[in-house]
């Protein structure tokens, strides 16, 4: 038996139900179907229904992402000193639906032959309310769930109601012609069916789940010394590493998804709109497996193996023949079912390098490193577009709907598409062998933090 498997790990008491998991895990429907409907299908409804040039949409993308960075640092300085009678970050996951609201409905309802300015504002308001929704859940998640195991099970838990959302935007892709959609006008309901459900999700989760606020040590709430100590932390440094490549490789695959498998493999939109649910449904046991095995054998193992295992996964396509859709589908289920790793282990990982820095500076920042988080998503994700959009321009690649193309330039097409995703996937899980804090060590540290909250609860500090 592994250390891993034999440390202390929450009891009776610490495992949260079901009936607040859910609850409180249901906005992800919404942050699911927008990783799906975002990065898949709105670029390519751009650039191949409403005439923006990929070249554009790519510079523009990438800029947003990289300036949206200082709003998520400014709102996690926020969020980490707000304290109300509601909690720290109940308050912010409100605050920031009707704003993701309006960016959703601007872009998924945007005009043909927009310009430059258009995308630049609607795609900063968007990412602006996503940031508000993401980090507050992010951090209220941190302390809703305070042992090594049970955070690995929330997010988890997160990640698969994520995978929920994912598949409703595939459906409505999937069953367009059966509702009276083209490919054009399915992307507008995409939109819709995120902005009805995003206010119905946030009010579950704001109005059934409690927050308690840990206590403080006195002082100052802020101060750059102790903000650059965090910022400069070795652990959070190797998580925002593997963050970003973990991040930019599926990133990569997303971004010119349509266009391999439908100009590369000769797929039909509806077609590869399955062949993209079996890798999103597959991440659901994904998830639930991920959690298993970091029981078994550590969050930063489990997180190593499945990166590899997606590789592998990925590599496959290759020798499977073109237009074979139940070839394909086992292909794209692998990858799926180890990506579901991804992002999980992360948060999961974060949540304890936050207790190691609450012990250490005596206050709350869980915030300020889920920021930290989202800024190697949004670079990764800049790059995921700013990168490939111009890249399929310079290989010739003509991305309009029914667009003629050459055979150099899908094959290029094919070796982009491969290779980029795989490069960056082991990347990401190399970034954290040697991996220190593990369920024992964060075993000790959660007994120190105990023990000076009750002092401090008991006016002894």
């Amino acid at each position: 038996m592994t250390a891993e498997a034999s440390s202390p790990d929450a009891s009776a008491a610490d495992r949260l139900p079901f009936s607040t998991l859910l609850p409180f895990a249901s906005p992800y429907l919404v942050l699911g179907a927008m990783d799906l409907a975002v990065f898949v299908y709105l670029p390519q409804y751009f650039a191949g229904h409403l005439g923006v040039g990929t070249a554009l949409i790519g510079a523009v993308w990438m800029g947003v992402r990289l300036f949206d960075i200082l709003i998520d640092v400014l709102l996690a300085v926020l969020m980490d000193r707000t304290r109300t009678r509601f909690g720290r970050y109940r308050v912010w996951l409100p605050a920031g639906a009707p704003i993701l609201m309006l960016g959703l409905y601007k872009l998924f309802m945007a005009p043909p032959g927009f310009g430059a300015g258009y995308l630049l504002g609607w795609l900063l308001v968007m990412y602006l309310g996503y940031s508000a929704v993401y980090l507050s859940q992010s951090a209220w998640g941190a302390r809703l769930a305070t042992r090594y195991h049970e955070r690995s099970r929330l997010f988890g838990t997160m990640t698969a109601i994520g995978v929920v959302g994912a598949m409703g935007i595939l459906v409505i892709s999937i069953m367009a012609k059966s509702f009276g959609l083209t490919d054009a006008t399915s992307v507008p309901a995409m939109g819709w069916a995120m902005i009805i459900a995003l206010p119905l999700t946030v009010s579950l989760a704001a109005l059934l789940t409690k927050e308690t606020i840990a206590p403080e040590v006195a002082g100052p709430r802020f101060t750059w010394p102790d903000v650059w100590g965090l910022l400069s932390n070795p652990d959070l440094l190797r998580l925002f590493a593997s963050q970003f490549c973990l991040t930019l490789g599926p990133g990569w695959m997303a971004a010119m998804y349509l266009f391999y498998f439908k100009a590369a493999r000769g797929f039909t939109t509806a077609e590869a709109s399955l062949l993209l649910g079996f890798y999103a449904l597959s991440q659901l046991p994904g998830a639930l497996l991920a959690t298993r095995l970091s029981r078994a054998i550590g969050k930063h193992r489990a997180l190593m193996v499945a990166s590899t295992c997606f590789s592998i996964g990925l590599l496959s396509i290759l020798v499977i023949p073109k237009g074979n859709l139940l070839a394909t589908a086992p292909a794209l289920a692998w990858s799926g079912l180890t990506a579901g790793a991804f992002g999980l282990m992360i948060r999961a990982m974060l949540a304890d390098v936050g207790d190691a820095v609450r012990l250490e500076q005596g206050r709350e920042r869980i915030s300020l490193l889920y920021s930290t988080n989202a800024l190697a998503q949004k670079i990764a994700a800049a790059f995921a577009i700013g990168l490939t959009y111009p890249l399929l321009a310079a290989i010739g690649f003509n991305p309009v709907e029914h667009g003629v193309n050459t055979a150099a330039a899908i094959g290029k097409l094919q070796l982009t598409f491969i290779c980029g995703p795989i490069l960056f996937v082991m990347l990401g899980g190399a970034c954290l062998i040697g991996w220190r804090l593990d369920a024992r060590r964060h075993e000790d540290i959660r007994r120190q933090l105990e023990a000076r909250d009750r002092d401090l609860a008991a006016g002894a500090v």
